[in-house]
């Protein structure tokens, strides 16, 4: 029993002898077969095939110029699954069915044709076909499906990012505008590293929430306008522990891991004398040591009720001075790079 073939499926049949494509085309149409296209005009018929979608061709090898070799070259970079060619032909040696079969054809049928067989044949390339095509189709929707599902968790990502940023800006004395700008512009010194697109995004999504372990401190200490006491400053120290633990979850997203991580990195030094744990160099996660950067500038040029905000030169100068102290300083030049594109 055949399997059902799409009955409109366009067959075109190059064969410089009339009579053997008229045979064909009433072998095909007897069997239900209708959309069949003819040329005996080899060139004609290349023309064509490559200006239209087709999904069978029974190709003639023997013909004036083109012949179907040169019809086989011309069209290789086809998809062979779904617009296969089967070479019908009286040229049935062994040398040359193994040549058209290696310039691309699917099959090959050898004159006299036995005619079921034929069918068989045709209805097998046009199943491959149809299948393939609707595979393809298939493929193609499920990818705008995972498109849509990744652009609505990405705006889920950042609606946590903005409402944890939020929550910790107003707990302390930044601003909403101050952590989305250290999203954008740890993106931009990642993206200068030479990070990929991907990490690149999410740590535009993370490192708004590298201070939101301040929900934790309390008002007297958080919003103290003058120097902080030893105790004080060792609750203050802190916050970057209670960052980790609220965003750090075993079956968390990527987005709130690396926000997790950046909490607990953001504070330690170059070298070593952050905290909390005292790590130093390249032990301190990538993501910490840009952020450390993005965060310390941008509350630079931000005034304070106990400073005005410095200049971008003065700020550049500082990070310039604790480059290999506090800050990595192969990302401290990268930074200093970008300083015109960070203003603007």
């Amino acid at each position: 029993m055949y399997s059902k073939v799409n009955t409109e499926s366009e067959i075109v049949i190059i064969d410089d002898v009339s009579v053997n494509h008229r045979l064909l085309e009433s072998c095909l149409r007897a069997s239900g077969l209708s959309n069949i296209r003819t040329f005996s005009d080899s060139a004609e018929g290349l023309a064509w095939l490559q200006s239209n979608p087709w999904d069978l061709l029974l190709l003639d090898l023997y013909m004036p110029a083109p012949d179907g070799f040169e019809i086989l070259e011309r069209l290789k970079l086809r998809s062979r699954t779904e617009s296969p060619i089967i070479i019908v032909t009286g040229l049935n040696d062994p040398q040359n069915r193994r040549k058209g079969l290696e310039m691309g054809a699917n099959d090959f049928i050898c004159k006299p044709i036995d005619l079921p067989e034929m069918l068989l044949r045709v209805r097998s390339c046009l199943e491959l076909a149809q299948t393939t095509r609707l595979l393809r189709e298939a493929n193609v929707e499920l990818e705008r499906k995972v498109e849509r599902r990744t652009a609505q968790l990405e705006a889920g990502y950042q609606a946590i990012a903005n409402s944890l940023g939020r929550a910790a800006s107003y707990r302390g004395n930044d601003t909403p505008n101050h952590v989305r700008r250290i999203g954008d512009c740890a993106a931009l010194l990642a993206k200068a590293h030479g990070m990929p697109r991907q990490w690149c995004e999410l740590i535009r999504l993370a490192a708004p929430m590298h201070d939101v372990g301040n929900i934790g401190i309390e008002d007297a200490i958080l919003r103290k306008p003058g120097v902080l006491t030893a105790q004080e400053r060792e609750i203050m120290q802190d916050h970057p522990r209670i960052g980790y633990e609220v965003l750090h979850d075993n079956h968390g997203s990527p987005v709130t891991d690396l926000a997790a991580e950046i909490a607990l990195a953001h504070h330690e030094r170059w070298d070593g004398s952050g905290y909390p744990n005292q790590l130093q160099g390249e032990a301190i996660p990538l993501s910490g040591r840009i952020v450390a950067i993005c965060d310390v500038y941008d509350a630079l040029r931000m005034p304070r009720p106990y400073r005005q905000a410095w200049s971008a030169e003065r700020s550049r100068e500082y990070l310039c001075e604790q480059a290999g102290r506090h800050f990595d300083p192969q990302l401290v030049d990268i930074f200093c790079g970008l300083l015109d594109e960070l203003e603007a």
